[in-house]
């Protein structure tokens, strides 16, 4: 599994990033079949119809939080106490002149009431309440519908379904949901140098990290996927994995052999079995990514290097794959701008993807890149935060310049 050189920067044959990106998204052409599954089986999945708001939500007025619940056209005059209404169990009377009701937050508001005052605005002896503050008409109150109105678009098609997804679907009613399949995705490690974890290495050879990031990547986006394991650089073998593979997935991604060495196959198998649309990136680290289409299966071929492997695949591979499963647009990591807490160095002629860290600067949020940049460092992918995003005509950078950066994790 050779390595292309990492000290070679510009490559005029070489896509730049902004030109890969665009033509895999092109190619990547989103699902239509879909399954039924109970809400509480859909997380992460893909919506395949719109959703819409059957009835409004909320259906009833209802107070916004605990208070006492009275008509405002009477004034600031004192009101006496003449029941409560809880949360799913209503007041059933009438609420008078000069009289209010103990109300609940999310309990309904009577007929005759327009308002509640919040318990900490009164002062109650026995049952009569008295306002420390002027009325406010209107205060405090949930209308019918705030939240969604008859026929409305609640969520719409391509929505991935996070927590809160899940929770507005619940408020719905919604038992089972509809959601486009699960993307497949295959994928195996090439190289004579891989062993599997746990075992015991010989001289020069190296334990298959890639295999277990690329698994574990997979499952965070919600494919399917499916693990073919190692294999050695026989181009007869990986030929035939290949092949089959491309019949029977709706992508194929293989880490390694994709350079410039002896033992790297992919590329010219890829020529032989499908069609490839480019080979070699602008970009550090992974110069040497190959994408096209092997059956009916896209393919991405990754770089060897363990991080050239992971930076790769959350800048092409992710977006494909959630075109591909029906997402909807936009299918890229949304980018800040903050500035660089030390100084960064670069050699113009490839977009950089430095690794780094973020700091709490006096003036705000700053970044700055991790110590171990190399691609066959994965601590330092480890400890990274975020992604900073160096064009590939900027040279050294002092310290407070504005950067490009990608967060790499999300709040849950």
């Amino acid at each position: 599994m050779a390595v292309c050189c990492e000290d070679n920067e510009h490559d005029p044959k070489a896509k730049s990033v902004e030109e890969a990106l665009a033509i895999i998204l092109d190619a990547s052409v989103p699902l239509r079949d879909s399954e039924w599954l109970s809400l509480d089986a859909a997380l992460d999945r893909v919506l395949a119809q719109d959703q819409i708001a059957r009835s409004p939500i909320p259906a009833w007025p209802n107070s916004a939080m605990d208070g006492y619940a009275l008509r405002s056209t009477d004034g600031d005059t004192p009101r006496r106490v003449v029941g409560t209404s809880f949360a799913g169990h209503p007041f059933a009377g009438k609420v008078m002149a000069g009289e209010a009701i103990r109300i609940m937050t999310g309990a309904i508001l009577p007929e005759d009431c327009d308002t509640v005052v919040a318990q900490e605005q009164t002062q109650r002896d026995g049952d009569t309440i008295h306002f420390t503050s002027p009325l406010r008409p209107g205060a405090n109150i949930r209308g019918v519908g705030e939240d969604l109105a008859p026929g409305e678009v609640a969520l719409p098609a391509g929505t991935q379904l996070r927590p809160s997804q899940i929770g507005v679907l619940a408020s719905l009613g919604v038992a089972e949901v509809e959601v486009l399949r699960r993307l497949r995705v295959a994928f195996f490690s090439t190289g004579d140098e891989l062993r599997a974890v746990g075992g015991t290495l010989q001289a020069g050879e190296i334990y298959d990290s890639n295999r277990h990031s690329l698994l574990a990547l997979l499952r965070r986006l919600g494919a399917e996927a499916i693990d073919l394991g190692r294999l050695p650089d026989d181009p007869e073998r990986i030929g035939n994995t290949l092949r089959h593979a491309g019949n029977n997935v709706d992508i194929l991604i293989t880490s390694g052999g994709v350079s410039v060495g002896d033992a790297d196959y992919i590329a010219e198998l890829l020529q032989n079995l499908g069609s490839v649309q480019f080979w070699k990136m602008n970009m550090k680290p992974g110069r040497p990514l190959a994408f096209g289409r092997i059956g009916q299966a896209d393919f991405f071929g990754l770089p060897g290097n363990p991080v050239s492997t992971i930076v790769t695949f959350y800048q092409f591979v992710a977006p494909a794959l959630r075109k591909r499963m029906g997402c909807r647009a936009p299918w890229t990591a949304p980018r800040l701008r903050l500035p660089c807490a030390t100084p960064i160095k670069k050699k113009p002629g490839r977009t950089d993807f430095q690794r780094g860290r973020l700091l709490a600067g006096p003036d705000g949020l700053q970044v700055a890149p991790v110590k171990a940049q190399s691609s066959h460092i994965l601590t330092g992918m480890a400890q990274a935060e975020c992604f900073l995003i160096i064009p590939a005509e900027s040279g050294d950078l002092p310290a407070g310049t504005l950067v490009d950066v990608q967060l790499l994790e999300g709040m849950v």
